[in-house]
């Protein structure tokens, strides 16, 4: 049973269907890390009545899309059309869920397809870097591995594997959102649960600096340096609080490691912060890449940064840019009607009202300085760090994170 909803406000010449459906990644079993991935890829690729090319043909002589992609807490499946086609096309959406084929050469396809993409991912030093990042954020929680599994694990996925594994699929939540109205339900406001007002259990963590460190070793005249710390789910009332910080770290050219390393230094053209919205307990972490001879120097900025957020308040001035730039991003985000729906039905899944961000807007102009420095002594007093490079300046700068962390 598929729950669907009906954006009735958005008017465009085309429509999209979305369909999200519960647990992804987080549901691989031991041994089978990215079986979940092959799942999801293998469901389109063909359903009762469509054979793979057959559905091929079928979508894109109406020039349509259809997608997927698979996260930690659930996948999302979509279809986009022309209005004038779009009833042609949607009842695809259930043959897909409900009747796949599942066929076994398309299996051993999507199977070589995600084993190219594992070997590709590992020759970009970002990749590395975050993985083993997470590897010791998120010890054995779901959330410490890679949604799309790892070559070992995909080697030893069958056939049937994928049979035992759809049998689960089929007893999952999932929820369906389009602005086409011929859906023709519309969501209600009572129907959601409220973000709740208790702080989320959190992990305590009194690790020596040396086990909240990793580093992986390659000759390169560049450095990948990520820091930061797992912190709360959507639900948590220290969301937005950690939205703002991310706000004021780097929305824009005022933001502080714009600034920093950028403005100020000229050490780098990629540096920002990753903090997805995620069921459980969201990564929050600062990414940069800096040359070799700018590495260490760049890593006493961040140290000098993470002491300045700890022990002092961001001035009054600074956080009410910061929430103006993230109000801001509110409206940028509402421009795509991708976006509009795959947030809307990520947070409709996790039993959020779907437009949480426009009943949030006086808890945003409520957080105080003091706020933003309470979750940041919680989550950030121990920070994990991960770095990818020259050997010996990794080793010099597992000395300094040693000595000062």
């Amino acid at each position: 049973m598929i729950k669907r909803y009906f954006k009735s406000h958005i008017n465009r010449n085309f429509s999209i269907a979305m369909i999200w459906i519960n647990g992804g990644s987080n549901l691989d079993s031991n041994g089978k890390k990215g079986i979940n991935q092959i799942l999801c890829s293998l469901i389109i690729r063909g359903c009762e009545g469509f054979d793979n090319l057959e559905l091929s043909d079928f979508i894109e002589s109406h020039g349509a899309e259809l997608n997927q992609e698979v996260f930690e807490d659930g996948m999302f499946i979509s279809l986009k059309s022309l209005d004038a086609h779009f009833n042609k096309l949607f009842p695809l959406l259930d043959l897909i869920i409900s009747r796949p084929l599942l066929n076994e050469g398309q299996f051993k396809i999507v199977k070589k397809s995600l084993l190219n993409s594992i070997k590709k991912d590992k020759e970009n030093p970002f990749n590395i870097s975050f993985e083993k990042w997470r590897k010791i954020v998120y010890l054995k929680h779901p959330y410490a591995f890679n949604c799309g599994g790892y070559e070992k694990d995909v080697l030893s996925i069958k056939y049937s594997d994928i049979l035992s594994e759809y049998e689960g699929f089929n007893s999952r939540d999932k929820y369906l959102i389009s602005n086409n109205s011929k859906i023709n339900e519309h969501y209600s406001k009572g129907f959601y649960k409220k973000i709740s007002k208790e702080k989320i259990s959190y992990p305590k963590y009194d690790l020596i600096p040396e086990s909240r460190f990793v580093s992986s070793h390659k000759k390169s005249n560049q450095l990948i340096l990520m820091f930061g710390n797992q912190t709360c789910s959507r639900k948590s009332i220290e969301h937005w609080p950690l939205k703002i910080l991310e706000s004021y770290l780097s929305f824009g050219m005022s933001s502080i490691l714009f600034k920093l390393f950028r403005e100020k230094n000229g050490m780098t053209y990629d540096v920002g912060v990753f903090n997805p919205i995620r069921k459980d307990n969201a990564p929050f972490l600062i990414y940069m890449s800096v040359s070799n001879k700018n590495a260490i120097i760049a890593f006493e900025l961040l140290y000098n940064l993470w002491k300045e957020l700890l022990f002092s308040l961001i001035s009054d001035k600074e956080i009410l840019l910061a929430k103006k730039k993230l109000k801001s991003s509110f409206l940028i985000s509402t421009q795509s009607l991708d976006e509009i729906l795959n947030r809307e039905l990520q947070l409709i899944s996790y039993g959020i009202y779907p437009r949480s961000e426009d009943y949030s807007l006086k808890e945003i102009e409520a957080i105080s300085p003091k706020d933003i420095k309470n979750v940041t002594n919680k989550y950030f007093s121990k920070p994990f760090l991960s770095i990818t490079g020259d050997k010996k300046i990794c080793n010099d700068i597992k000395n300094k994170w040693i000595k000062n962390f």
